[in-house]
């Protein structure tokens, strides 16, 4: 089959650099983002989210010196946050880690599951409890899942249109009418088929994949890898039961240029110096693009419900 966008590691967003100087007093004029308290506690001390929900019901978090109970409650890193007592300590001038985990088959990215499930912190060690996952694979899948010390960093890459690039298996053939969707892009009412069944998300639309190339397309099973700038809950599963076929493997191969590079299943690996370089680069212009966009329009909301628990 002829495919007009097989290379497509060449059009990776993530390799774009910055083409503007500093906004001047740039510091001084950005807004100051608010944060969720549960997000905020998750983030600074050893708590997950949950955890932090359960302590601000009973009345142990305070938010300068008031005690809150409110769960929707949005503090910025100028107020005192005090957990019995004691202030939430925030360092400021910290160095900010990412580091890439190779997720195994068979656990959840949560720090903890009410039904007892094994989560990828039952693996990782002690020293990345506070680490938070950017994105999310499901149960069934594998590979590369980045995770870091900064909740902002972790926000602008979840939500930022970064490549990624996943291997499929699927039961059954890769028709053009697929090839022609991945290569346009499609807009569903019903996209119930391949989401989880408590799901609340009923309709998505699918922008063009970046690339794609079929590595075999037969009747049993097919296998394909994808380039996609998305990461909305369960997307390639959906948009693949739409055609009537199932994922029966899914794998991500890199996350905005970032690989696992031989990393084993069930491992971590630190950034190397060119990767922390090239995710500077990336945030830096997307921080500039966000702001001036700023100028023009009011501020979107970042919290897009077709992004509600990020799995693939």
């Amino acid at each position: 089959m002829t495919n007009e966008n097989k290379d497509f590691k060449d059009n990776s967003k993530f390799k774009k650099q910055a083409t503007t100087k500093s906004l001047k007093n740039k510091k001084e004029t950005e807004e100051i983002e608010e944060t969720r308290l549960n997000k905020y506690l998750s983030h600074n001390t050893k708590y997950s989210r949950r955890e932090a929900d359960e302590l601000i019901k009973e009345g142990k978090i305070k938010v300068d010196d008031e005690v809150v109970i409110d769960l929707g409650t949005k503090v910025t890193y100028k107020n005192k946050v005090y957990l019995r007592d004691k202030l939430v300590y925030v360092d400021k001038h910290r160095k900010i880690t990412v580091v890439v985990y190779n997720k195994q088959k068979g656990e959840i990215v949560s720090k903890n599951d009410p039904q007892g499930r094994r989560t990828i912190f039952d693996t990782l060690s002690k020293r990345f409890a506070h680490f938070t996952p950017i994105g999310r694979l499901d149960y069934g899948s594998e590979g590369v899942l980045l995770l870091s010390d900064d909740v902002k960093v972790a926000d602008k890459l979840m939500h930022g249109d970064l490549e990624r690039i996943y291997k499929l298996k699927l039961d059954g053939f890769i028709t053009p009418s697929i090839e022609k969707a991945m290569l346009e892009g499609l807009e569903l009412e019903d996209a119930t088929k391949g989401a989880r069944s408590d799901s609340k998300i009923t309709s998505m639309s699918f922008a063009p994949f970046i690339g794609y190339t079929i590595i075999s397309s037969a009747k049993k099973y097919s296998k394909i890898k994808v380039a996609i700038s998305e990461g909305k809950n369960r997307e390639l599963r959906r948009f693949f039961a739409h055609f009537d076929l199932n994922v029966l493997d899914l794998k991500r191969l890199e996350f905005g240029g970032i690989s696992l590079n031989n990393l084993p299943s069930g491992k971590v690996r630190y950034l190397s110096r060119e990767e922390y370089r090239n995710l500077r680069d990336y945030i830096e212009v997307d921080k500039e693009h966000k702001f001036n966009r700023k100028n023009k329009n009011d501020r979107q909301d970042r919290e897009d419900k077709q992004y509600e628990q990020k799995d693939l």
